[in-house]
């Protein structure tokens, strides 16, 4: 896993600050794209948006910590999203969280130790006929068992 006080290549993020210098209401795609150039916002690039952007960090972390798409943390190799939505909690994903957390000792939005998994639990996945449904890095698996699950985490672990 990635190391948080790794030293970061600001160029990055002063290029992306360029780009968007001037232009009233822009923390939110500076903080997009600095997510997408890094995979979370480093400490060090949101001291420099601070001071570029002239906004405070206490307002910028209001931000970050607001919407759930942003990680002031290097993620897991692998992102797993857990539905708890109704259809998927009347159907078991209680259950199927209890396995992830049994076998991986990870809670919403921590990272496993080795830096495989990042796991978060998720509202709704939009696939209820499914359910439960999880995903991991952006594919599906539904109809979810602890059994099940136990092969799918089989398939990312190596």
């Amino acid at each position: 896993m990635a190391e948080e006080n790794e030293n970061i290549d600001l160029s990055k993020t002063n290029e992306v600050l360029d780009a968007y210098e001037g232009i009233h209401g822009s923390l939110m795609p500076v903080l997009q794209k600095l997510q997408t150039i890094y995979k979370y916002l480093p400490e060090e690039a949101v001291d420099l948006v601070s001071e570029r952007l002239n906004i405070s960090k206490s307002k910028i972390y209001g931000v970050i910590t607001f919407y759930a798409q942003f990680y002031i943390t290097p993620p897991g190799k692998h992102i797993m999203r857990l539905c708890q939505g109704t259809a998927c909690h009347v159907k078991g994903a209680d259950d199927v969280m209890g396995k992830l957390v049994e076998r991986h000792d990870v809670a919403h939005k921590q990272t496993t130790e080795d830096g495989l998994y990042t796991f978060e639990e998720v509202a709704c996945l939009g696939a209820c006929a499914m359910a439960p449904v999880m995903t991991i890095d952006g594919k599906v698996y539904g109809e979810l068992t602890v059994n099940k699950v136990e092969g799918i985490l089989d398939e990312y672990s190596s």
